[in-house]
């Protein structure tokens, strides 16, 4: 499902190098900014999201709609962040809109490479239950997305793993393990919930405590996972018996019989969504866009194409329980899991990274 986190690890090693100069970047049926300009095209809207079975679910249910109700037809891209960030230093982004991961948004922010947002023009915003945190000075949430665990259903004689402490509790819950590896924020989160912390009691993260219960386990780490994919293909193979994942990437597996299993409690939620760049040729469109994709009807229509859960509460309404069951914000989820706190991973990224990578290697 998340492409996205890879796209936070390039982006990473580049904050602070903004003024590289704008590269060489290959669009997808999109001319540059300049020509947009010259032409008059504000019937044109680019688009940078992280393409795949995303772009695809966001070009049939946004996109196409989108065009259709309003004339604008909008063209994808998907550049990566260094890309991003030289063409907006430059005041050349070709790009109007960003659809990302709203850490990722806060960091453009802290960049001074986005504009801030006008609520006021976007009305299906307005008392649309978003939670308040999605709600940001320059960035808006579209979509939940969350990392779970995930287990093999022939591997304990009938028992299932119900929390991460059984997910540590290598007694009746005996086998290979897997943990991600450095495509997303290190998974301490877990680890603490395993030893009794609160999922409300959470932050700040007690790093010495998280790395302690780590070491409980670390035996049993046989993979740290590098792509969405992998966890299911390594429980799939049984190379290993349980493993977090990205919510929504062992369904097709589940389907087709392969006896997995997802565990919601103690979910870790994060979000995508969307943002203006700084210097945006078409703004207006941009904003249209972003409204649009804000309905509760689009929300539900994205959400039966692709297993991210909707912003909007509302779009509930318009989804089958069976739909909803594999969501990140259904209520039951929401009141199961946590949103990882952005704010602190910025303030400690560099050290808590730097020691989680010197234990996996160790």
């Amino acid at each position: 499902m998340r492409d996205v986190g890879i796209d936070r690890r390039a982006f990473l090693s580049g904050v602070g190098s903004i003024s590289v100069g704008a590269a060489a970047a290959s669009l997808t049926a999109c001319e540059s900014r300049d020509d947009r300009s010259a032409t008059g095209s504000s019937r044109t809207l680019v688009v940078r999201n992280f393409g795949g079975a995303y772009g695809e679910a966001n070009r049939k249910a946004v996109y196409e709609p989108f065009a259709r109700e309003t004339g604008i037809r909008v063209k994808v891209v998907n550049f990566e962040h260094k890309q991003m960030l030289a063409q907006i230093e430059e005041g050349r982004p070709q790009f109007d809109v960003m659809d990302i991961d709203m850490s990722n948004l806060a960091l453009f922010e802290r960049e001074g490479a986005s504009e801030p947002l006008d609520y006021g023009r976007l009305k299906s915003a307005r008392n649309a239950g978003i939670a308040q945190s999605l709600l940001t000075p320059n960035g808006v949430g579209k979509s939940y997305w969350a990392s779970v665990l995930a287990y093999r259903t022939d591997a304990f004689d009938g028992r299932k793993p119900e929390s991460w402490a059984d997910f540590w509790s290598l007694g009746p819950f005996p086998g290979r393990r897997a943990l991600q590896g450095e495509v997303d924020w290190p998974e301490l989160e877990f680890a603490l919930l395993a030893d009794g912390v609160p999922l409300d009691r959470l932050y700040p993260l007690d790093v010495d405590r998280a790395f302690k219960v780590l070491d409980e386990i670390k035996g049993s780490v046989r993979t740290f996972w590098e792509y969405g994919a992998e966890p299911g293909e390594l429980l799939s193979r049984g190379s290993v018996v349980a493993s977090s994942t990205w919510a929504g990437r062992l369904q097709n597996l589940i389907e087709r019989g392969t006896p997995l299993a997802y565990e919601w409690n103690g979910a870790r939620r994060q979000s995508n969504g969307y943002g203006i760049p700084k210097g945006s040729a078409n703004p207006d469109a941009a904003y249209r866009l972003i409204d649009f994709a804000l309905r509760p009807q689009v929300q539900a229509h994205m959400a039966r194409l692709y297993p991210d859960g909707p912003v909007v509460p509302a779009a509930y309404g318009y989804l089958t329980e069976s739909t909803a069951a594999h969501l990140a914000s259904t209520p039951g989820h929401l009141l199961s899991g946590f949103d990882l706190d952005i704010d602190w991973w910025f303030e400690n990224r560099d050290s808590v990274t730097r020691r989680w990578q010197e234990w996996a290697r160790g």
